[in-house]
């Protein structure tokens, strides 16, 4: 398994940025290795609600589904599925003055053959960690305004 934490502070208050996170499809805005997400049922974003992302990873297209696991008033946890891999999105909130504190950690479990390839594939997960805490502040306060 290969887990990146960050923590960054939000310009946003806490149920603002709950709320921009709770729909998956953001990912675009702010996930440096998303290049789409879409939104497979109807309705506000609450706990089962689910979520197609495509994203590329080392030149390779990839699509998993994600759920809504958790849907809380200061944690969000989304899992993703395919043949090879289960990923896990724990976002912890907290209040910061008139922002918000973010604890972002994704987790990635490999499966059959891929579990080979997972500690070679950390660094990789550190930079698009780097990426969502460059890119993820801007885009929830950008689509404040």
């Amino acid at each position: 398994m290969i887990s990146v934490e960050r923590i960054l502070v939000v310009g946003l208050p806490l149920p603002e940025l709950v709320a921009y996170l709770a729909d998956f499809a953001h990912t675009e805005e702010w996930d440096p290795g998303t290049v789409a997400c879409v939104r497979l049922d109807d309705g506000p974003a609450r706990e089962g609600a689910r979520w197609r992302n495509t994203s590329v990873f080392r030149g390779r297209t990839t699509d998993l589904e994600y759920r809504l696991d958790v849907c809380e008033r200061a944690r969000l946890v989304f899992v993703g599925e395919n043949r090879t891999v289960t990923a896990v999105d724990d976002l912890r909130f907290s209040a910061e003055g008139t922002g918000t504190r973010l604890t972002y950690r994704a987790s990635l479990t490999f499966k059959g053959l891929a579990k080979v390839a997972a500690p070679f594939l950390r660094s990789e997960f550190e930079r698009l960690g780097d990426g969502v805490a460059q890119r993820l502040p801007a885009a929830a306060t950008a689509r404040r305004t």
